[in-house]
């Protein structure tokens, strides 16, 4: 079993910045991908950004160029830095793990952290 606990959400100002960390009960060296969803009210969870144990990252279109996710393997913890906010951006975030095995595949979640980017 995997423990993924958010921090870093709150209210900022459009123009803002916060950084979200998702710190993980486990080694994420392995972890195949660790991911960052967000869910705004009455619409459904969507994939922010994506980091794999490479450490190649990939971010959802609307992002680009605002949001970046890195990971700290000594620290078990994965990093979401948002900047130039939008009120567009309100919503949980959630982080997720994705773990492949020879047997079955996994994905964790964490409780979500709540953004409100205030216009």
């Amino acid at each position: 079993q995997v423990q993924l606990v958010e921090s870093g959400g709150g209210l900022v100002q459009a123009g803002g910045s916060l950084t979200l960390s998702c710190a993980v009960s486990r080694s994420i060296f392995s972890i195949n991908a660790m991911n960052w969803y967000r869910q705004a009210p009455g619409k459904e969870r969507e994939l922010v950004a994506t980091i794999s144990s490479s450490g190649n990252t990939n971010h959802q279109r609307s992002v680009q160029g605002r949001f970046t996710i890195s990971r700290d393997n000594a620290k078990n913890t994965v990093y979401l830095q948002m900047n130039s906010l939008k009120p567009e951006d309100t919503g949980v975030y959630y982080c997720n793990a994705y773990l492949e095995t020879a047997l079955q595949n996994y994905d964790y979640w964490g409780q979500g952290t709540q953004v409100t980017v205030s216009s």
